[in-house]
């Protein structure tokens, strides 16, 4: 039987990069998957279809999960359509390179909601099925911003650093519960997100390229499959920032 059988694994922004990544390879390890995405409908499907080749479940569920509503909702319709949710990747996320002085409230703002109220969101929205199944895992994507400011900018920069705060909390709080909450911290992962910032060139990494999406996606299956970490940061950064 594979590791994550009969697991379901909710991923957030998963239409593309990294989220799009990490659902399929939950997926081979056995696990259904529920496909969080917020426009792009087609990318989606694209995941979606690879992953019913590997013999897995997997749907599409349009949420901005910036929105409390909205992630009610899709949390409800989740557990009718798949089941509780047992493993959460809270991926969902935007950057906007911006020089420092152009960056105004309304940017602040949608940054940190996009980024990081919609990680404390989900995860709350999730956590009652997984204390009542005691047994859960919570995987936040934060970026080396967090600890070096990154190529993005501030806002950027704190919402990824706050990811770490609320990964330290809950994994105190939640280790006796069966649920172990870790973050992953990428650095200059070929994305679309990466390839359109002029900032990023691969002299900021020590190993002289850009990371891949199935690098990042191979740390995620490890903190899904594994009980005793939590609470951790794992640098996918190729020793941009070394701890």
């Amino acid at each position: 039987m594979a590791a994550l059988e009969a697991k379901v694994a909710l991923v957030t922004g998963a239409s593309r990069g990294i989220g799009a990544a990490i659902s399929i390879a939950l997926a081979r390890q056995g696990a259904d998957v529920a496909l969080n995405y917020h426009r792009r409908e087609d990318a989606a499907r694209t995941v979606s279809s690879e992953i019913e080749k590997l013999g897995r479940k997997a749907k599409l569920f349009p949420a901005d999960v910036s929105q409390s509503a909205a992630v009610e909702r899709m949390i409800e319709t989740i557990q009718q359509d798949l089941g509780p949710v047992n493993i959460l990747v809270n991926n969902a996320g935007i950057a906007r390179p911006q020089k420092v002085r152009e960056i105004s409230e309304a940017d602040w703002d949608q940054i940190i909601a996009v980024n990081l109220k919609s990680t404390f969101l989900v995860t709350q929205a999730v956590l009652p099925s997984m204390e009542a199944a005691q047994w859960g895992r919570i995987i936040n994507i934060s970026s080396v911003a967090a600890q070096t400011g990154g190529v993005v900018g501030p806002h950027y920069a704190a919402s990824k650093a706050g990811m770490l705060g609320l990964t330290h909390s809950y994994s105190a709080l939640l280790a006796k519960s069966g649920i172990t909450v870790n973050a992953i911290a990428p650095a200059l992962i070929e994305t679309e997100m990466v390839s359109s910032n002029v900032r990023a060139r691969t002299e900021l990494i020590p190993v002289g390229r850009f990371g891949t999406v199935e690098e990042v996606a191979e740390v995620a299956v490890l903190l899904a499959m594994n009980g005793y970490i939590t609470g951790q940061t794992v640098h996918v950064n190729g020793g941009w920032y070394m701890s």
